[in-house]
């Protein structure tokens, strides 16, 4: 398996789809995620993403990130459930109470979060970030210097890391042991920022050198050679997210 927002080669309709068009249509289900809180909508979109993941050949991948989100969002909801009394009572507590509407509340972050997660990441694995960058600036005319930042912040995320793995297990072979529980395992792993941020600092000077030395500052919009035209997939992929997303907003109007 990949790592974290590594790109995966293939050939699903996904991955032959304009980066634009892609993105557009992720973002597009994240505000449908955001704007409703109708459980059969949200659950419709996660059965898209799984629906997605298979006909990518991503299902392991999807799965771990669908797991990680709910991990974390599990924190929101208990946070919810324990500090937003709605709804009839189902366990007094000390400084409130916990009832039905905080239940379904909590449920909701979960869902939620996972539903919009998906698609977005799914965009990121099946998109190379050189086609996204220069789709923004030949299809949607962002300036280049802001498409090549929002590169290099998605590319360097899996390469910190790698780096942080390779920093662990260097100290693992010293006799450094990470088992246990989460706090041992964050008192440990402070230390291992500096050399992290050292690492961090030499790779992001490196990569304003190599820019520098390729005429950055010369990159307009027809600097690109290659073209990114819709096709019947993207119109298709578009009107369908729209369509969601005006769900949702009409079911959060009617409801």
């Amino acid at each position: 398996m990949r790592g974290f927002l590594e790109y995966v080669p293939g050939d699903s309709l996904l991955h032959r789809m304009n980066p634009v068009a892609k993105l557009a249509a992720a973002f597009l289900l994240v505000i449908a995620c955001f704007a409703t809180s109708n459980l059969a909508l949200l659950a419709l979109v996660i059965v898209l993403d799984a629906v997605l993941a298979v006909q990518c050949k991503m299902v392991p991948q999807t799965l771990g990130l669908a797991k990680a989100v709910a991990l974390f969002s599990l924190v929101l909801a208990l946070i919810a459930l324990l500090f937003t009394p709605q709804g009839d009572v189902l366990a007094q507590l000390p400084w409130g109470y916990i009832g039905t509407e905080s239940v379904a509340a909590a449920v909701l972050i979960v869902v939620r979060l996972v539903a919009c997660a998906v698609p977005l990441f799914l965009v990121f694995y099946v998109t190379k970030l050189t086609d996204m960058a220069n789709a923004l600036v030949k299809v949607l005319h962002v300036p280049y210097k802001y498409a090549f930042t929002f590169m290099s912040t998605v590319h360097f995320i899996p390469v910190f890391i790698n780096d942080m793995a390779g920093i662990m297990e260097a100290q693992t072979a010293r006799g450094v042991e990470f088992d246990g529980g989460v706090l041992k395992k964050v008192r440990l792993m402070m230390p291992l920022c500096v050399p992290l941020l050292v690492s961090s600092v030499r790779k992001t000077n490196s990569a304003a050198i190599a820019a520098e030395v390729r005429g950055f500052d010369l990159r307009t919009r027809e600097s690109g050679f290659k073209e990114y035209p819709f096709a019947g997939i993207d119109f298709a992929a578009l009107v369908m997210a729209v369509a969601i997303a005006a769900a949702a907003v009409a079911l959060n109007v009617l409801l």
